[in-house]
């Protein structure tokens, strides 16, 4: 099968969220399971070029689109860990893929729906006909309407369309001359059965088009694609219901062999992964937790190391992210903070929480990404706090899990499909591998870490028992792919 995908990100090599990671790990599992797979990505100017492999020009156009300069693209094949890369570079006055970010542009929807339209373009002029075209998300929603209302007709052959929504919450909604510019007449679009907008009946929603065009809709984890039938949809839930036939939700996995406590090259120790001697893990995570706190300059304490590994945002649940942290060091705890936040509210609210406690040896604030100590922050928790308003799959309890950390979670999305809590009798134990609560409260999120100090302190089986669960259980790309490869052969 030839799978194309069309996205924004590929981890690491484009990443903002979770998008690139599922990308990545979704395209080399297919291809491991020997599917043609070809990933379409903006030629981002941060892209580091010695990464890649087999690196030339595979094709370049000009393309003239209404009110626009002509611009000419190049773009360029390659390879990188095992997965084949179309990148697309415009040359544009404007520079749209020239910035040094992914997203925050006051032009994202055009920067972005011109990389969709070039992708078609080349799609088409290189007589490349996928099985499967698997668009991400509103940024690439635009493909599913131009494929019916355009390429279909010009000869572009696709066997099917699935979207994947990694998020509900980003729809791209634009007034219809944006579209027009791309060529695409959208008079006949502006309805409430195709693309019209449910709270501007004069703008377009693009990734309504997606819904409506696609043949199948997938998203990241079952209990997301359930939620989005109803106020997570964020007004597109009817749409969803009337779809529902075609939509499925697939829960994510993640790249093991990159998270991986026995070979991580970030770790002070590395450790096995079996569940079987759990002593030996203790005692490693130890060693790791001496070695992280030694570079952050805190002190190390036998309390509980908690930990939050999140961009700082509304839907990730920062009041009780910030209750949680002052709770803890409350209770005697500790903890670390590796968050980033583009909010400017927030952002202030938490550089001030940073600087209330900028003497205290107990509490570390990070606020600029660091792989490295995120791997080994990872390795040296004992448990990570998810208090996610919403949360379509997540990724960081998953990674928690593999690496010995127990999660606190607020059962929603992905969350509710990982995360099962040890205290509940109805839950085999051979399940429970964490902390749950259902409402997203103080109350709920103090109770859960109440329950996290005791065990931690007076009760080594329950706790051994999390751990022992959370790592027999595979949390690699294996199962999701073959469920993918599943959805693409229905269409």
């Amino acid at each position: 099968m030839y799978i194309v995908h069309l996205t924004t990100e590929l981890a690491p090599l484009a990443k903002v969220g979770g998008l690139g990671d599922v990308t990545a790990g979704l395209s080399k599992a297919l291809t491991e399971e020997g599917e043609k797979v070809e990933v379409i990505l903006p030629f981002y100017d941060h892209i580091d070029r010695k990464l890649l492999k087999n690196l030339e020009v595979d094709f370049e156009d000009l393309l003239s689109y209404e009110d626009l300069e002509e611009v000419k693209n190049t773009v360029w094949s390659a390879e990188f860990d095992g997965i084949s890369l179309i990148l697309i570079e415009p040359h544009s006055e404007a520079g749209y893929f020239e910035r040094g970010v992914i997203y925050g542009e006051e032009d994202d929807l055009f920067r972005f729906t011109y990389f969709t339209k070039t992708a078609m373009e080349y799609l088409l002029k290189k007589g490349k006909h996928p099985d499967i075209l698997n668009i991400h998300d509103w940024l690439t929603s635009l493909a599913a309407p131009l494929y019916r209302e355009m390429y279909q007709s010009l000869g572009l052959k696709i066997g099917g369309i699935m979207t994947t929504i990694h998020n509900m919450k980003y729809q791209g909604t634009c007034v219809p001359q944006k579209i027009e510019r791309l060529g695409l007449k959208t008079d006949h679009l502006i309805t409430k059965d195709k693309m019209q907008d449910h709270k501007n009946p004069k703008k377009l929603n693009l990734l309504k088009g997606a819904l409506v065009f696609s043949d199948s809709l997938t998203t990241v984890s079952p209990t997301y694609a359930e939620e989005i039938q109803g106020k997570e949809g964020f007004g597109l839930d009817p749409l969803l219901v009337e779809n529902k036939g075609k939509l499925r939700g697939i829960l994510n996995g993640i790249d093991t062999p990159y998270w991986n406590p026995e070979t991580d090259p970030f770790l002070e120790q590395n450790y096995q992964t079996d569940g079987i001697n759990l002593d030996e893990v203790i005692k490693a995570k130890t060693e790791n937790r001496k070695s992280l706190q030694q570079k952050l300059h805190m002190d190390y304490a036998p309390a509980p190391l908690f930990i939050s590994v999140t961009r700082i945002v509304e839907q990730k649940g920062p009041e009780m992210l910030r209750f949680g942290i002052e709770y803890v060091l409350k209770k005697g705890g500790q903890f670390i903070l590796l968050g980033s936040t583009p909010e400017p509210t927030l952002k202030a609210e938490f550089y001030a929480l940073a600087e209330e406690y900028r003497d205290n040896p107990h509490v570390h604030f990070h606020f600029i990404f660091d792989e490295q100590l995120a791997h080994l922050t990872f390795a040296s928790a004992d448990c990570i706090i998810i208090p996610s308003l919403f949360e379509p799959c997540g990724l960081t309890q998953m990674i928690s899990l593999r690496y010995g950390t127990i999660p606190i979670v607020h059962k929603v999305g992905g969350l509710n499909d990982t995360v099962f809590d040890i205290d509940h009798d109805t839950i085999p134990l051979n399940r429970r591998n964490g902390y749950t609560f259902d409402f997203p409260s103080k109350n709920s999120l103090r109770w859960s870490i109440d329950r996290a100090f005791e065990h931690h302190r007076n009760d080594s089986k329950k706790w051994k028992l999390m751990l022992k669960n959370g790592f027999q259980k595979d949390w690699s790309w294996k199962t999701p792919a073959l469920e993918y490869l599943e959805a693409y052969r229905s269409v």
